[in-house]
């Protein structure tokens, strides 16, 4: 199709987009500008400017590179799209979590380790005589830098016999060694045992020491012929089982299995200490005798990042040309408010919003102009503090020649927008509209628009009376991370708020609240961790709803006709899936160098079940039908089914609506992930008094969406329980019974509680960061 517009068009225009729920949407958005996608939850924003506008442009950088390229891209998909004009290369910062590893940390994702590296090994001191190290000597994830005990992890897991035999009065037939794995595998080693000569039907404390030493710590492992005993219903031949000791197959799990279960499993019977060869300093000595300033790599890399700049002073030219370096790509992590990270901290242990601003950082000191930066709401998890400090790098990054589009919901960074693209007005069959598109201030004469209404009207909103607590949580003191002998009082049948700049130590001190708290009866902890890792989970799976589906599936005539029971409509077991994508309706895409992706099934289309299942129907609908329902539209189809009313009444009631039954874990945003998480503890059955204890759980909400997540959780108040939030929406606050703010600063700077109270007594208080952003929306 030929542009009407020239090379040097000033906007990207998107024409007839219609992926999800986008119905055609044409728009035209300015290049050179901040422009932020705005609306509900689940609208279509999300679609427009990360499944079309980047999916766009990272296929048209697919196809410029090579065929191989090209030919995966047919696998990939481009997205549904008539045309886009006048789009740039674009560079996507979205807040998916990439798989955690110990060795990854915030030096490594800023690239800031090998500056640190190139200034030990150009301008350390050495110890004399010594010889120069290269940059890799001082990095623990190389072999010229690792300490060779622990392998560059500076800990090392070691197992007593305490531990691995819990209770020594039971025999090892009957599970003396907790250990061992459950099932055929456990059974076939106590085979093994018994096949070598030892007594397994003996007391574990009655057998010799030396017997209890061998079997717990052997590396030895001998292999023997096993006769197992022979059940009266099945035969059973001889088989050659190599034995494995307790202790090695604890470590051999703990480092090599990819399944989380196993491995906090495993980690239940490890003790974890400093590596005694390097202290945990995870280097070779020759590398932790070199020093800069008095300090070694390792003890730098342990400072928060502001006390490390200030130490980056003084040496030769050598050194001050480098030292200015590090400093200079130091500066952007501080702005936008991580200054409290330090080099060594594991990825793993970072929100998701703070590495999304990590890589931000980076980019600013890249270099790059003249390309889209696609972000995905990168004020998650900034104090209002911070949110000033986000919107002067959008900017700097404007004023390098680049186009800034932002997925957001925070007003502050909506009103510091030079262009608005306002897409709903509702959520899924009810969004996918373009309703506004244009400088912000116009906005406020589309009322269609959920988010005018909130953009316009500062007021504050209305005064709600303070519950009167039952009685007191106390937790403390409390000394981890960077809590010096905290103690808190948390209010029994009341709605708390803990508040506080990133990296004051909120998550630390809610992290506290455990069973063993005198007070607390049942302790429900909702988090943003995924539900799942594959395309294999989804919603209908993780709540439960997909059980109640599959039975009405197998009740209906034809199943039984069939034959079909209830397993043949699940995608995880073979009879009734596909079995070429196996039940997950996608297939992983390899790319080199490049993450792998999923693309739809070649024979299901991504439907996950054979065809003959899908002949099956119920109300005229197959069961793919009905795993593309929204939860909106299964709730009218389900009606008069108790068991799935129930469930998708409470994920209406969290304002999920609009999401898709069989919609993939792995296109859940961590927001979306804690309310099904909140939903499918509401379904549940009322026990007695429980402690709600939810981190950020407004996080990817609209204003609009929040209220209805509020009136929940002040419902679960109402009705005798106790809710803790970890917030930084100032709204949320301010409806509060009690807020617990901590401060003044993050990371050294914080740890301390500044203030603890009813909401309308905090804004007089001295040194809160808090306070200020409070008092403006406080009836």
């Amino acid at each position: 199709m030929h542009s009407p517009h020239g090379p040097h068009d000033p906007y990207v225009r998107v024409r007839g987009a219609r992926e999800h729920n986008l119905r055609g949407v044409d728009v035209d958005i300015p290049r050179d500008v901040l422009a932020v996608f705005t609306g509900v939850s689940g609208s279509g924003k999300s679609s427009l400017a990360f499944g079309t506008i980047y999916a766009e442009a990272q296929r048209r950088y697919f196809e410029s590179v090579a065929p191989y390229a090209r030919r995966l891209i047919h696998q990939v998909g481009a997205p549904k799209v008539g045309e886009i004009t006048g789009l740039p290369p674009a560079v996507s910062l979205q807040q998916r979590r990439s798989a955690p590893t110990s060795r990854s940390s915030v030096g490594t994702v800023t690239n800031l380790s090998n500056s640190l590296r190139m200034l030990f090994s150009r301008a350390g001191t050495y110890p004399p005589g010594a010889e120069r190290l290269d940059s890799d000597a001082f990095s623990p994830n190389t072999a010229a830098g690792a300490c060779p005990e622990c392998h560059g992890l500076g800990r090392v897991h070691e197992t007593t016999e305490e531990l691995l035999v819990p209770d020594p009065s039971l025999s090892v037939r009957e599970g003396a060694v907790a250990a061992w794995p459950g099932a055929w595998q456990g059974k076939n080693l106590r085979d093994i045992l018994d096949t070598l000569g030892y007594d397994v039907d003996r007391p574990w404390r009655e057998l010799p020491a030396r017997e209890r030493e061998w079997i717990l710590f052997t590396d030895e492992q001998p292999v023997v012929t096993v006769h197992p005993v022979r059940d009266a219903d099945r035969i059973q031949r001889p088989y050659q089982g190599t034995y494995m000791s307790a202790r090695r197959y604890v470590l051999k799990t703990f480092s090599d299995t990819k399944s989380a279960t196993l491995r906090a499993k495993a980690e239940r019977f490890l003790t974890s200490a400093p590596c005694p060869v390097c202290g945990g300093g995870r280097l070779r000595p020759e590398a932790l005798a070199v020093t800069f300033g008095g300090r070694t790599i390792a003890e730098l890399a342990a400072l928060p990042l502001t006390g490390l700049a200030g130490l980056l002073d003084g040496g030769g030219e050598t050194a001050r040309v480098l030292a200015a370096d590090l400093t200079s790509r130091i500066a952007p992590v501080v702005e936008l408010g991580l200054g409290y990270l330090s080099l060594d901290r594991a990825t793993p242990t970072l929100s998701a919003g703070e590495l999304q601003r990590l890589r931000l950082a980076t980019q600013l000191r890249s270099g790059l102009f003249g390309v889209v930066y696609v972000l995905d709401e990168p004020s998650a998890g900034l104090h209002p503090a911070d949110t000033e400090a986000l919107l002067t790098v959008l900017d700097r990054l404007k004023a390098a020649g680049n186009s800034v589009f932002v997925v957001e919901h925070h007003l502050d960074v909506v009103r510091g927008a030079d262009w608005l693209v306002d897409v709903g007005p509702g959520a899924g069959e009810h969004g996918g509209r373009v309703l506004y598109s244009g400088p912000p201030a116009e906005l406020a004469s589309v009322a269609e628009s959920a988010t005018a209404a909130y953009l316009f009207d500062e007021s504050p909103g209305p005064a709600r009376e303070v519950r009167e607590p039952r009685g007191w949580l106390t937790v403390g003191p409390v000394t981890r991370h960077n809590l010096r002998g905290v103690t808190a009082r948390f209010p029994v049948g009341a709605f708390t708020a803990v508040t506080g700049v990133s990296g004051s130590g909120k998550s630390t001190l809610i992290g506290e609240l455990k069973e063993d708290v005198p007070g607390v009866e049942r302790l429900v902890r909702v988090d943003q961790r995924p539900i799942g890792r594959t395309p294999r989970s989804n919603l209908a799976t993780y709540t439960g709803l997909f059980d109640v589906v599959r039975k009405v599936f197998a009740g209906t005539e034809e199943a039984r006709a069939r034959g079909y029971g209830v397993g043949r409509f699940s995608f995880n077991v073979p009879g009734g899936r596909c079995e070429t994508c196996q039940g997950e309706g996608f297939v992983s895409v390899e790319l080199l160098f490049l993450p792998s992706t999923y693309a739809p099934c070649p024979d299901c289309g991504g439907a996950r079940y054979n065809p003959e299942t899908l002949r099956v129907r119920y109300r005229g609908r197959s069961i793919a039908d009905v795993l593309d329902l929204t939860v909106e539209a299964a709730a009218e189809f389900f009606a008069d089914t108790p068991a799935a009313d129930r469930s998708l009444r409470t994920l209406l009631d969290v304002g999920l609506g609009y999401l898709r039954l069989g919609q993939p874990a792995t296109e859940l945003s961590g927001g979306e992930a804690q309310r099904i998480k909140l939903a499918s503890e509401l379904q549940r059955g009322r026990r007695g008094h429980t402690l709600y204890l939810l981190d950020e759980p407004t996080t990817g909400l609209h204003p609009a969406d929040v209220e209805v997540l509020m009136d929940r959780l002040h419902g679960l108040v109402d009705s005798g329980h106790t809710v803790v939030v970890v917030e930084h929406d100032m709204t949320v606050v301010a409806g509060a019974d009690w807020v617990i703010d901590l401060g003044p600063g993050g990371g050294d700077r914080g740890g301390r509680i500044v203030a603890a109270g009813p909401p309308n007594l905090l804004p007089g208080t001295e040194h809160s960061a808090t306070a200020p952003y409070l008092a403006r929306v406080l009836p």
